[in-house]
């Protein structure tokens, strides 16, 4: 079992974080899933007849964790929140990548509830997960770049585990050594809001989304949540 952790100091700085974890056991990423082909291609019909759009920055849903880039240090319009950068991407090329179905999935909820998403390969983590502040010793390798290290500035929110650090800026980058691949059969992904009050609904109908999306293609699924009240626990 890997639990997952909000420390409390992160807790303290963002009271109303809201994360769901969900996960997916026996996950089979090499046949077809076409929900999740289905869902991208909705959602990219309806940006090209333009009656919808990605949430961009002057949404309150993407404004605050530009905020919370802001209060550790990071400038949210160089080093932008992963559904910043993905819902950018898509009302400029009108498509969203494709890269696995797993991580199809994730990208397709995220862009669609204006929410941050990412995943881990729960083989590869060792250890327990902790969400907290930087302190500069750190190391990550970010994804796609095998050979690159880099040290993350004190006080930056990241996701870490006894292996170095497996989020950059909170959501906006993963590491490479926890990346889904098509082969990765036990994920953990994340959802997360900064403002649970008014989004927390949100962030559970995303949640369950997701679940959808996974369970034809698993042996096993649930949900869990974290939140300052309720800061730990295991997947």
């Amino acid at each position: 079992m890997t639990a997952f952790r909000i420390a409390p100091e992160v807790a303290d700085a963002f009271p109303d974080t809201l994360i769901a974890l969900v996960t997916a056991a026996g996950l089979r990423g090499r046949e077809p899933w076409p929900e999740v082909a289905q869902a991208l291609a909705e959602t990219e019909a309806e940006v090209a007849a333009g009656t919808w759009a990605p949430a961009d920055e002057t949404d309150p849903r993407i404004a605050s964790w530009h905020a919370a880039y802001r209060s550790f240090g990071t400038n949210p319009r160089r080093v932008r929140p992963s559904v910043d950068a993905l819902g950018r991407r898509l009302a400029k090329k009108g498509a969203l990548p494709r890269i696995t179905p797993a991580v199809d999935a994730y990208n397709a909820v995220s862009v669609r509830h204006g929410l941050p998403a990412g995943a881990f390969d729960l083989d590869a983590v060792a250890g327990d997960v902790e969400i907290r502040h930087a302190d500069g010793t750190e190391s990550f390798t970010p994804l796609g770049e095998p050979d690159t290290v880099e040290h993350p500035r004190p006080g930056e929110v990241i996701y870490v585990d006894a292996g170095g650090v497996l989020t950059r800026h909170w959501n906006h980058r993963d590491a490479h050594r926890t990346r889904v691949t098509e082969d990765s059969t036990h994920v953990a992904f994340v959802l997360e809001t900064l403002h649970a009050a008014r989004d927390g609904h949100l962030l559970k109908a995303a949640a369950d989304e997701l679940q959808h999306l996974l369970a034809p293609h698993a042996e096993q699924t649930a949900v869990r949540y974290l939140d300052p009240a309720h800061p730990r626990t295991t997947v």
